[in-house]
């Protein structure tokens, strides 16, 4: 009887709280009632509780799909929460966590803010306004006042500079379904890469990673680690969350290509990315909640 009533008010919260924009978010009933669920639980939790770290242990088991974000001929908002890639689960925890600090339980808060997150000005404005690249990620949160870049500050004799230098998009545009063909849209994403060429960013390399949690004071369980890449065109090959271990070690909390689901890495940081030469070391975003 009382699971009946909770489904019953979600169900109504849903219906109220749907955004007059719904045509233009790709999502299914299922979805929205777990984020009003997951929300209706957040807000019961501490003020001291760390809600990047809470909301990212909550969907541990998610399965991991790629390009779940590609499945509309037009760029439109997508929220699955049944299937996640990398950046979708980083994106969906945060968006959890900023309607949790805005002290809301609502589905068109929750969509506002993903929207806020992945786009450019934080508008669906096209394919080419969404970010990308995690530089274009950042860089658009960080001048939203929604992430600070600690290492900037902090990091003292651990941080490397990195130099961008993208243009893996442009260059192989057929790997991309909603690029592939259309002339207009990679000359735009190249003039944004262009843009980007020569700006540097703070990482900690990959050798540094197995230090202390006092040594990498600057990095701090629920910030967004991405892992800054070698490879030619790219600035970041993958991001996860940092999660300060109880064998006092540095993990990530990820949707995991290699063990297909979300889950918190058992593995150290330094023993993760000692398998993949190509990954200089990790950049290190912290979420302003």
């Amino acid at each position: 009887m009382l699971k009946n009533k909770l489904i019953t008010a979600l169900s109504a919260c849903i219906a109220f709280c749907t955004p007059s924009s719904a045509t233009d978010i790709t999502y299914t009933k299922a979805d929205s009632m777990k984020v009003v669920r997951l929300l209706t639980e957040g807000i019961r939790q501490g003020e001291g509780t760390n809600l990047m770290l809470y909301y990212g242990m909550k969907m541990q088991g998610i399965p991991y799909v790629a390009h779940t974000l590609e499945v509309n001929k037009t760029e439109k908002l997508v929220v699955n929460m049944r299937q996640m890639d990398c950046t979708t689960f980083v994106e969906t925890v945060f968006a959890l966590a900023l309607t949790t600090r805005d002290k809301s339980v609502k589905w068109s808060d929750f969509c506002r803010r993903l929207e806020q997150i992945r786009y450019q000005q934080g508008k669906v404005d096209g394919y080419t306004s969404r970010n990308h690249y995690f530089l274009w990620w950042t860089e658009n949160n960080e001048r939203q006042g929604l992430v600070t870049q600690p290492l900037r500050k902090t990091a003292g004799r651990y941080a490397r500079r990195q130099v961008i230098n993208i243009d893996y998009m442009s260059v192989h545009p057929h790997l991309y379904s909603m690029l592939k063909g259309n002339k207009a849209d990679i000359a735009a994403i190249a003039r944004m890469e262009k843009a980007s060429a020569g700006k540097e960013m703070m990482y900690i390399p990959a050798a540094y990673t197995g230090l202390t949690e006092k040594q990498l004071a600057c990095i701090r369980t629920g910030d967004i680690l991405a892992i800054a890449t070698k490879k030619k065109g790219l600035d970041t090959t993958h991001i996860g969350i940092a999660v300060w271990g109880k064998d006092g070690k540095l993990h990530l909390l990820n949707a995991s290509q290699i063990h297909k689901k979300v889950i918190l890495e058992p593995k150290t940081m330094k023993q993760y990315m000692s398998g993949h030469p190509s990954q200089l070391g990790v950049w290190v975003i912290h979420p302003v909640l």
